[in-house]
């Protein structure tokens, strides 16, 4: 359906008029970036599935040079479990 880095399109664009969406948080909640403007949503997931309508590139298929917006999956934050400062 969709994962994580995926750029989707919603059912409705956004107030910006993008209707281009990245994922970029997936849990209970799924957190959603606007490609247009850059702007962060965090949707419920139940509410997410309702206004999901499709994936119009998977993760590893992006062009990063044309996504302005897109934050790639190693720039984004992780937990530090290990408790050493190697993984920041």
């Amino acid at each position: 359906m969709f994962n994580l880095g995926d750029i989707v399109m919603m059912k409705k664009p956004h107030a910006c008029g993008a209707n281009k969406w990245e994922v970029i948080r997936m849990g209970a909640d799924i957190k959603v970036k606007c490609l247009g403007c850059g702007h962060i949503v965090m949707i419920p997931r139940n509410d997410f599935k309702k206004k999901f309508k499709k994936v119009i590139t998977e993760a590893a298929q992006v062009d990063v040079s044309q996504e302005e917006f897109y934050l790639k999956q190693t720039q984004s934050a992780r937990p530090n479990i290990n408790g050493n400062e190697e993984n920041l």
